[in-house]
């Protein structure tokens, strides 16, 4: 992981918690300006979530907190588009697109909100037109956001023609995949109650890029997603209460 956090309590915590996962995190803590991010999120009974942000510290973040060594190790780097704000988070970004592809890696992207695209349409675009990414990760509100249409087909139709591989994401309606092949589709698995959505894109994304990096079909890759986000939705909070590994396998995915 590489992301910035300030040497306070929280950053402290946050660091903490990602190294007994077993996740490397290396990038050096901000000794000043300001505090480590956090998000209040209020869930509704129905699973519905809002979050109300503070960016911090991780704003902060620039070219030179990626490590090259890190990016060229990895089979896939995964860029958040609520980063995309600060200017030196894109230089950032775009350092770690060119340090991956000259090693033979991939890019991904998620766009993260709709409002992110209605602020950032053209550059989200140009990464994708110039070849600085990879895989698109993105809601059915966010692909429309991108193409400014009401019209989810019409919408999708655009981004087909962008020829690069994406995942449109569709609450109850389960996923798609673009490929250069076609369309790919897959049902969500079903939960007894959706709890807490928040997480979920990011676990059907977790699944999804291990599936890829498994070399998996899109089909199965789907699959992986949509069981992680299942589970990330029936219960609060945005970490797996179970084991991921052994979920999949209980269920033929491994």
């Amino acid at each position: 992981f590489i992301g910035k956090v300030k040497a306070d309590e929280l950053g402290k915590l946050y660091r903490h918690d990602l190294s007994s996962l077993g996740v490397a995190f290396d990038t050096a803590a901000a000794t000043e300006g300001p505090a480590t991010a956090r998000s209040f999120i209020i869930v509704t009974p129905d699973g519905e979530r809002t979050m109300n942000t503070y960016l911090g510290a991780c704003q902060g973040l620039t070219p030179a907190d990626v490590d090259p060594a890190t990016v060229e190790n990895a089979d896939i780097v995964y860029l958040e588009g609520y980063l995309w704000d600060p200017p030196a988070a894109k230089e950032a970004f775009r350092k770690a697109s060119e340090i991956a592809h000259k090693a033979g890696g991939r890019v991904a992207i998620t766009l993260s909100d709709s409002f992110c695209v209605d602020r950032y349409r053209d550059e989200f675009l140009g990464l994708v037109r110039n070849g600085l990414v990879d895989l698109v990760f993105a809601n059915e509100h966010e692909l429309k956001s991108l193409y400014q249409s009401s019209d989810f087909d019409a919408a999708l139709a655009a981004l087909r023609a962008e020829n690069v591989l994406a995942v449109i994401t569709r609450s109850e309606n389960g996923a798609l995949a673009l490929t250069p092949d076609g369309v790919v589709a897959e049902p969500v698995f079903p939960v007894e109650r959706v709890v807490d959505a928040t997480g979920a894109g990011d676990l059907f994304a977790a699944g999804f890029l291990h599936g890829l990096t498994s070399g998996r079909e899109a089909r199965d890759c789907l699959r992986l997603g949509a069981l992680a986000a299942a589970e990330i939705i029936s219960h609060v909070g945005a970490r797996p209460d179970v084991s991921l590994k052994t979920l999949a396998g209980n269920n033929g995915l491994l």
